[in-house]
């Protein structure tokens, strides 16, 4: 009897996380306030209390961290003239998967007149861990946005090294319904001998995207670049009757990338500045 249980608790699968989260904010009383909030499984949001400027999120993932078969999806909804900041409570951690794959779906609407600074603390990525994230964001025609997402293909200072796994980050942004930025960036499943290439990092561990839609992208461009350095790029386009920036940065770990990305988010987001995680 008990080798019969054993055998049949060996062959359930393993529980895995879910969760789902959304919010909206829009303009009352001359600022940006909740106006509807949906939890649900390991997915949170609360919303620190700041005197003025844009509504700050925090995202919440109660699971500690994702893994094979987990699966996480939020949504924001910015109504006009509303704007608000978004980040995470800590940097979520991709651990090793023993089967299928954590995914993360994340869904951004701005309307007219508003804004958003999508500013997630990074990413880290695991030894024989697999992972895909979605980025889909819809902006009104005179709508603006400041993303990043920043990646560590893992922990120097632990000794531990993301050698091999599937990573697999998909962004499509549209603006007035018109795609103005698509990427897929997928590496593996050799990840670190990928890095090390020189067309790639030449070895750099930690990588960040960020993407700025605003009129003010190309006055921006040049502080930008001096803050960057050589170590990554910037380059500015005009979409519509707004503009583009695009800025790409790696470095050896993650307090090196941190270290040029604070200057540069405070830089392209203007008076609202970093959120309040950032500076703990």
């Amino acid at each position: 009897m008990d080798t019969l249980q054993h055998g049949l608790t060996a062959a359930l699968p393993a529980q895995r996380a879910a969760g789902a989260a959304r919010l909206a904010c829009g303009v009352s009383a001359g600022r940006t306030r909740l106006l509807r909030l949906y939890q649900d499984g390991s997915a949170k949001i609360r919303m620190p209390a700041v005197p003025a400027g844009p509504l700050e999120a925090v995202l919440i993932n109660t699971a500690g961290g994702l893994t094979g078969g987990d699966r996480l999806a939020w949504e924001i909804d910015v109504g006009a003239g509303a704007a608000a900041s978004i980040t995470t409570q800590a940097c979520e951690k991709i651990y090793r998967a023993a089967s299928d794959r954590a995914e993360v779906k994340v869904k951004l609407s701005v309307g007219e007149r508003g804004r958003i600074a999508w500013l997630p603390q990074e990413t880290i990525v695991f030894n024989r861990s697999a992972f895909a994230r979605t980025l889909d964001v819809e902006l009104a025609a005179d709508a603006e946005a400041l993303l990043l997402e920043a990646t560590v293909f893992g922990r120097l200072a632990m000794g531990e090294q993301a050698t091999h796994g599937h990573f697999h980050d998909r962004w499509r942004v549209r603006l007035d319904g018109a795609l103005i930025h698509a990427e897929d960036f997928r590496i593996g499943p050799a990840i670190a001998a990928t890095l090390d290439r020189r067309g790639v990092t030449g070895g750099a561990i930690a990588v960040a995207t960020l993407l700025m839609v605003s009129p003010q992208a190309e006055a921006l461009l040049q502080p930008a670049r001096a803050i960057i350095g050589t170590d990554g790029d910037a380059s500015v386009w005009s979409v519509k009757k707004s503009g583009k920036l695009l800025a790409r940065l790696f470095a050896e770990d993650g307090y090196q990338l941190r270290k040029r990305l604070v200057p540069l988010v405070e830089l392209l987001n203007g008076r609202a500045g970093l959120p309040k995680l950032w500076s703990l």
